[in-house]
């Protein structure tokens, strides 16, 4: 018992270091193939999406399809297999990404049309900054991360205040144009206005005929500019504090399978366990 349970230990770091590492040849060269196999697939959902070339080759796209899905569902399950602790890994942000990856198609089977979510294989790309070592990279997404999470109550008292503007808004505005104007048939309609005018977006679809309606959209026009100014004030005021200072190693925990480590580090800094044994 000792023995098969040492030898499926042994298995389990093997696989770990393949699948999570990129610091080996075989791990490298398993993180490339699984690049350009996401790639491919993205790229097959896109195509079958084209009425003429579905039209042509939709045996050979549906194939291809359930291809890499049931390869990727092979892929998944090792990783949940080569981690001390699965449900870490199931719960991290590339864990649950490896899972929608994978779910489209079988969701297909019961809902028509649904394979198309398979584009979201995509977002398994960022696995690029580790797998080539640019570790600067994930330090920079890190500090976007954490600057949009420090900025969150600012920033939801700020859409707040849009939201409310906006309500105050379309009602004057209903009430300056709803009598001579089709298109302010209602407040819903006007407050619609009033979002596509304050975001400088500017659809043109509806539109004020009144000098004061027309005053009152320029009024809003110019106050357009301060809410996109204002977001993004605070969101690099964030970014500036955030910046960090260690660099990010490539290294995965084998027991939450999580990244973001620094080079000297010893203990996983998310569950605490050695990084190595």
């Amino acid at each position: 018992m000792g023995q098969e349970r040492i030898k499926r230990n042994r298995l389990k770091e093997r696989i770990h270091e393949i699948i999570f590492e990129a610091d080996t040849f075989e791990g490298k060269a398993f993180d490339v193939l699984l690049l350009i196999s996401i790639l491919a697939s993205v790229i097959i959902v896109m195509l079958e999406s084209i009425p003429e070339y579905d039209a042509l080759y939709h045996e050979f796209f549906h194939i291809t399809e359930w291809t890499f899905t049931i390869l990727f569902t092979v892929e998944y399950l090792l990783r949940m297999y080569s981690v001390y602790r699965p449900r870490k890994y199931v719960l991290s942000f590339y864990g649950i990404i490896d899972l929608l990856a994978i779910l489209p198609t079988y969701l297909s089977l019961f809902l028509a049309g649904s394979h198309y979510l398979l584009v979201i294989r995509g977002l398994r790309l960022l696995r690029v900054f580790r797998i080539f070592k640019l570790g600067h990279f994930m330090q920079e997404g890190d500090i976007i991360r954490r600057a949009m999470l420090a900025s969150w109550a600012k920033i939801t008292v700020f859409l707040t205040f849009v939201i409310l503007m906006v309500t105050i808004v379309g009602s004057v505005m209903y009430l300056i144009e709803g009598d001579q104007n089709a298109s302010f048939s209602s407040i819903p309609r006007a407050m619609y206005w009033a979002v596509v005018t304050l975001t400088t977006v500017g659809y043109g679809d509806i539109t004020p005929v009144t000098n004061l309606g027309q005053f009152l959209s320029a009024v809003v026009m110019v106050l357009g500019y301060a809410v996109i100014a204002v977001p993004t004030g605070i969101v690099s005021a964030e970014m500036i504090s955030e910046v960090r200072k260690n660099q990010v190693s490539n290294q995965a925990c084998r027991y939450c399978g999580r990244e973001g480590h620094s080079i000297d580090a010893v203990h996983c800094k998310y569950c605490g366990e050695l990084l190595n044994e």
